[in-house]
């Protein structure tokens, strides 16, 4: 070792993906050492990140959401006031109640594991991913799912911001970046961005206005609590 250099400290990093069945929202527990974050956390299932937190001997200290979401009631606030923990809200945001707010490019820190904030608008005009450059992940949220994307018909959506956070920002990551979505429903878990580039239809739709139109028209029902879940949210899910 050279003189006056300090030694690399390697962490040891997890990831747990938790499914919750009446949203089919995916819930990330990311840990560096005995340090936490959690990403998209459910209001209703707080009590089992809580227990698997103690069981795995990590130390809540942030807690992120990738939007204000329509489906589910967030944990953010919840996992605040019970583990007093930070929370980070997007500059771009109308939630309140937030412990700091982060904008795009923002780079984070997490007992020494770096993750960068990607604002992503398009599912709705909020909307961020949050890409850990080492070990090579992307939480993706709603933006980029695994063979599709999240709709924009709602929520100051927008087909053609969507377009362009997939093709400016995503596609241009390493191709062998591992992608964690929001959601699944048909039991896939994680993909890559090449995986994606090369076998998601709505990516292999490359021409902007041929995207814009099969979003347009994809006639959806909205989901069926967001008159409920979406002011909460605005609150970090608490009453």
């Amino acid at each position: 070792m050279r003189i006056g250099l300090k030694p690399e400290v390697k962490l040891k990093l997890l990831i747990r993906q938790l499914f919750d069945r009446n949203s089919s929202t995916y819930t990330y527990i990311i840990g560096s050492n005995d340090h936490a974050l959690i990403i998209d956390p459910v209001k209703e299932n707080v009590p089992q990140y809580i227990n698997l937190l103690d069981e795995l001997g990590l130390s809540l200290k942030m807690v992120l959401d990738t939007h204000v979401h329509a489906d589910h009631i967030t944990g953010s606030g919840l996992l605040q006031q019970k583990k007093a923990c930070e929370v980070g809200s997007p500059i771009e945001s109308a939630a309140c109640c937030g412990s700091f707010n982060f904008e795009d490019g923002a780079v984070l820190e997490l007992n020494g594991l770096k993750f960068k904030c990607l604002f992503t608008p398009g599912h709705t005009n909020d909307s961020y991913c949050f890409y850990f450059k080492n070990p090579g992940w992307i939480f993706t949220g709603d933006t980029l799912l695994i063979r599709g994307t999240g709709r924009t018909d709602f929520q100051n959506g927008s087909a053609d911001n969507l377009y362009e956070s997939l093709h400016q920002k995503l596609l241009t990551l390493p191709p062998n970046t591992i992608v964690y979505p929001g959601h699944d429903y048909r039991g896939m878990t994680s993909s890559t961005i090449d995986e994606e580039k090369n076998n998601n239809p709505r990516l292999l739709l490359t021409k902007k206005n041929d995207f814009i139109n099969h979003m347009n028209n994809l006639k959806l029902s909205d989901p069926k609590i967001m008159d409920v879940a979406v002011p909460a949210n605005l609150k970090l899910g608490l009453e």
